[in-house]
């Protein structure tokens, strides 16, 4: 697994989940192949149904750009807040998630 060059914004991928982390993942996303570009402005949690995906942490100026993490159907995916990056789907995704609210104290805008 590569991840961001910051290790607070490490992707974590959980294979074969309990249904219990399951059970809290109540909003349903669907997307075609393509590439998508993602900034984070909150944790999020995912769970796929269906798919096939990599993951490019936008590159910082002390890590390399063919950076990537790989997960598909059957994979839970935390995305830390902060994380920009690209998806780049190869099989069309299904997937139930979640954000979790920020961790700071600050109010948001």
């Amino acid at each position: 697994m590569a991840a961001d060059s910051n290790t607070n914004l490490r992707i974590t991928i959980e294979s074969k989940p309990p249904n219990s982390r399951l059970e809290e993942l109540n909003i349903k996303w669907a997307g075609p192949p393509g590439k998508y570009h993602v900034k984070y402005e909150a944790e999020e949690i995912c769970y796929l149904l269906k798919g096939k995906v990599k993951v490019y942490p936008r590159p910082r100026e002390s890590s390399s750009s063919s950076e990537f993490v790989e997960f598909g159907a059957g994979d839970l995916v935390i995305f830390p807040e902060g994380l920009s990056c690209t998806w780049e789907v190869f099989i069309a995704v299904e997937k139930y998630y979640k954000f979790e609210p920020p961790c700071s104290s600050s109010s948001s805008p």
